[in-house]
C-alpha cells in the first residue's frame, strides 16, 4: 500500500522521507489528514495468505478505478459477487485481522481469518448514515488456493468476505464527505434536508466526480428514512444522460445538467422546483461555486434555469433579512433581546407585551421564526402561554395545562417549527404525551407517539424549521439519550393527525445528553458526555455522524444551547455560574449577561 499527502516538491507540514531506521507497518490513515491518498497495490508473486489479507484490507481504503487492484486479491468468483458500492461497514479503526484459525475443519480447503474490531456506523446503497453504539465487529475472510494464470502453479486468493467495504472511520471520513440533497416538504413548498455521504474524489465505482455523484445521489431519491415525508419534484425514473461522470460550471458559474428523457416534458414551476433542488444540495459542495443551474432534456435543449437569488421562494426560514437575535428569561423571569453582533454586547432590551414586562413571569421561552410572538411556560412549569412580542396586550389565557404533581414533571421548553406550529411536552410521569398546538393558538393535538411508554418521556424538544424533524431528548430509565423523529401529518375530516415515528439515534457514542438546539437544515449542537468523559458541546449531522473538528471549546456547567439557523450569528449558551456567554468563530466563550437563564434563538 502506498500513501501520497503531498503533490509538490516542498509543502509545508508534509513530512520528509526518512533515509534510515526500521520499517514499521501503518494502519490506516491519520484521523483529519484530508490530502492524504491511498494507492493499492497488487499481490506480489508468490504471496502468502496472511498477505494477501492484510493487502485486500488495504486496497478498499484507496481510491483505486473499479477497485480493480482489490479485485486481484479476489477468486473470480469473489469479485464477480461482490459489490463494494452496496453497502460500507463503519469501525473505530481499521479492522483487526487475527491469525488464521488453525482449528477449522481440515476437511475444508483454504484458511479463515477471523475480522474483529467496534462497529459504529453503516451506510447504505442510498448513501445513508447509520450509527450505532459501538458493538463487537466479527466477520471472517477465507482465502483457497487456485492455479496461477499460465497454470504452472498456485496462488492464495480470497473466495469469501464481508459484504461491501469494511473501513475504519479514519479511512471513512478521508474517503467521503456529509453532503446535502434536498427534497420538498410533502404538499409544501419548502425543502427539506437530507445528508448523505459521497467520494470526496472520483467514485471508484461510477467514475464521477463530487458534483456528479452529488447529483445523480439527488436523483435516486430520498433516504428511505425521510422518504414517507417528503417529494421529489423530479419524474419517477429521472436519470442523469447516459455516460455523463463530470459536471462543470461555465465562466458564468452555471451548472447545466443534462437529464434522461424522462424529464424532457417537464416546464414552468415543476422545473423550477426541479432546480432549486439541485440549486439547494449544490450548495453543500465548497469545491464548485454554482451561481445557477440550466437542466437539460435528453437532446440538450434547456428545460428552465434558476439562480440563487431565487432559492429564498424555497427555503423553510424566510424573510429574514437581518441576523438572529437570541433572547433569555432574567432572574424575574422576564423575556430579554439579546444583540451580539458587534465585539462588545448590547445590553438586553426588555421585549413589548406581558413577558417582557414581567407580569407573566416564565421558567422557559421559545420565540416564533418570524421574531412577532413567544410562548413562555409559567414559573410553576404547569401552563404554557403565547403572546405577542412586538406589542403590548394583556396576558392572555394558557393554551395548555400540565397536571403532574411536581414542577420538574410538568411541561418542557416549547419549541416553534417553520409552518408556525408550536410544540410542547407534557412530562407527567402518569400522563406523558407531546402536543402540537396549531398555529401557536389552535386547539392542542395530541401527537402520536408509539413509542412513548411508561418508563419513556420526553426531557426536551426541538423541531426543525422544515417541521419535518424533530429532535427529542429521552429518558428511559436513567439514560437520557437523543434521538431524531420524522414527523407525519394527515388530515383526517376536520382534525389534524400528526405523529413523530422512526426515532433514530443522533448521538448513540454519547452516555447521555443534557441539552441539543438545531443549528441549520441538518446539523445541532449537542451537549453530552461520553461513558467516562466530561462534559462537550459539540456539532453533529442529524443523521448522527461526525468529525474530529466539530468539538466546540469546552465550557463548565452547561445547562441549555442555542444556536442560530445561519451561521451569521453566535452561538450562546446557559453556563451556570457565568451566565449567559457566546461563542463567536475562532474565539472563545465570552460573557454576555452574567444573571440570565433559556437563551434561544427563533425557533
Amino acid at each position: 500500500m502506498v500513501l501520497a499527502a503531498c503533490g509538490g516538491l516542498l509543502v509545508t507540514g508534509c513530512a520528509t522521507m526518512p533515509d534510515s531506521g526500521e520499517v514499521q507497518a501503518v494502519k490506516g490513515a491519520n484521523p483529519g489528514d484530508s490530502q492524504v491518498r491511498v494507492y493499492a497495490v497488487a499481490p506480489r508473486e508468490n504471496a502468502v495468505p496472511d498477505e494477501i489479507v492484510d493487502g485486500f484490507l488495504e486496497a478498499m481504503t484507496s481510491d483505486d478505478p473499479g477497485f480493480s487492484t482489490a479485485r486481484k486479491y479476489l477468486t473470480k468468483q469473489a469479485s464477480r459477487t461482490w459489490k463494494p458500492e452496496q453497502s460500507i461497514t463503519v469501525l473505530t479503526t481499521a479492522p483487526d485481522r487475527d491469525p488464521a484459525d488453525r482449528n477449522a475443519d481440515p476437511d475444508t480447503p483454504g484458511r479463515a481469518y477471523p475480522l474483529a474490531g467496534r462497529k459504529i456506523a453503516t451506510v447504505d446503497a442510498r448513501h445513508a448514515y447509520q450509527p450505532i453504539s459501538p458493538a463487537e465487529y466479527v466477520q471472517s475472510i477465507h482465502v483457497v488456493q487456485q492455479p496461477t494464470p499460465n497454470g504452472k502453479g498456485k496462488e492464495w486468493r480470497i473466495d469469501s468476505l464481508p459484504p461491501g467495504l469494511v473501513l475504519g472511520e479514519a479511512d471513512f471520513l478521508r474517503n467521503y464527505r456529509s453532503v446535502n440533497k434536498y427534497y420538498f416538504a410533502s404538499g409544501e413548498d419548502w425543502v427539506v434536508a437530507d445528508p448523505v455521504y459521497i467520494r470526496q474524489r472520483q467514485d471508484p465505482v461510477t467514475r464521477m466526480d463530487p458534483v456528479t455523484q452529488t447529483v445523480r445521489a439527488l436523483l435516486e431519491g430520498p433516504t428511505n428514512w425521510l422518504k414517507p415525508a417528503v417529494d421529489s419534484q423530479f419524474p419517477s425514473g429521472t436519470e442523469l444522460k447516459k455516460g455523463v461522470t463530470s459536471l462543470t460550471t461555465d465562466d458564468q458559474s452555471t451548472l447545466k445538467v443534462p437529464l434522461s428523457a424522462k424529464a424532457d416534458r417537464v416546464s414552468g414551476e415543476v422545473c423550477r422546483r426541479m432546480a432549486a433542488q439541485l440549486l439547494f444540495t449544490l450548495g453543500d459542495l465548497t469545491s464548485v461555486r454554482v451561481e445557477q443551474v440550466e437542466l437539460q432534456g435528453s437532446s440538450g435543449a434547456p428545460l428552465c434555469r434558476l439562480g440563487k437569488g431565487q432559492l429564498a421562494d424555497f427555503a423553510a426560514v424566510r424573510g429574514t433579512v437581518r441576523p438572529e437575535s437570541p433572547y433569555f428569561l432574567d432572574e424575574h423571569g422576564k423575556l430579554m433581546m439579546l444583540e451580539v453582533e458587534g465585539k462588545e454586547a448590547d445590553a438586553p432590551v426588555e421585549v413589548p407585551g406581558p413577558f417582557g414586562g414581567g407580569t407573566t413571569p416564565l421558567q422557559s421561552v421559545a420565540v416564533d421564526r418570524g421574531e412577532t410572538r413567544a410562548a413562555g411556560v409559567g414559573k410553576n412549569g404547569r401552563e404554557l402561554f403565547v403572546s405577542s412580542i412586538t406589542t403590548e396586550q394583556d396576558p392572555l389565557p394558557a393554551v395548555l395545562t400540565s397536571k403532574a404533581a411536581r414542577p420538574t414533571d410538568r411541561l418542557s421548553t416549547p419549541s416553534w417549527d417553520g409552518r408556525g406550529d408550536l410544540w410542547v411536552a407534557d412530562r407527567n410521569p402518569a400522563e406523558s404525551r407531546l402536543w402540537m398546538v396549531p398555529g401557536g393558538s389552535g386547539e392542542p393535538v395530541e401527537v402520536r407517539t408509539p413509542w412513548l411508554g411508561e418508563d419513556t418521556r420526553v426531557e426536551a424538544l426541538r423541531v426543525s424549521a422544515d417541521g419535518v424533524r424533530i429532535a427529542l431528548l429521552v429518558t428511559q430509565g436513567e439514560r437520557t439519550t437523543l434521538q431524531i423523529g420524522r414527523v407525519e401529518r394527515q388530515t383526517t375530516g376536520a382534525e389534524p393527525a400528526v405523529s413523530v415515528v422512526d426515532l433514530q439515534p443522533a448521538a448513540p457514542r454519547m452516555e447521555s445528553v443534557t441539552a441539543v438546539s438545531w443549528a441549520g437544515p441538518s446539523q445541532l449542537v449537542v451537549v453530552g458526555k461520553e461513558a467516562g468523559g466530561v462534559q462537550q458541546i459539540r456539532y453533529l449531522q442529524t443523521d448522527g455522524s461526525t468529525s474530529a473538528s466539530s468539538v466546540l471549546p469546552g465550557l463548565n456547567g452547561v445547562t441549555s444551547v442555542a444556536a442560530p439557523n445561519s451561521n451569521a450569528s453566535p452561538v450562546v449558551a446557559d453556563s451556570g455560574n457565568d451566565g449567559i456567554v457566546r461563542l463567536v468563530p475562532g474565539t472563545n466563550w465570552q460573557p454576555l449577561v452574567k444573571t440570565g437563564t433559556s437563551p434561544v434563538y427563533p425557533g
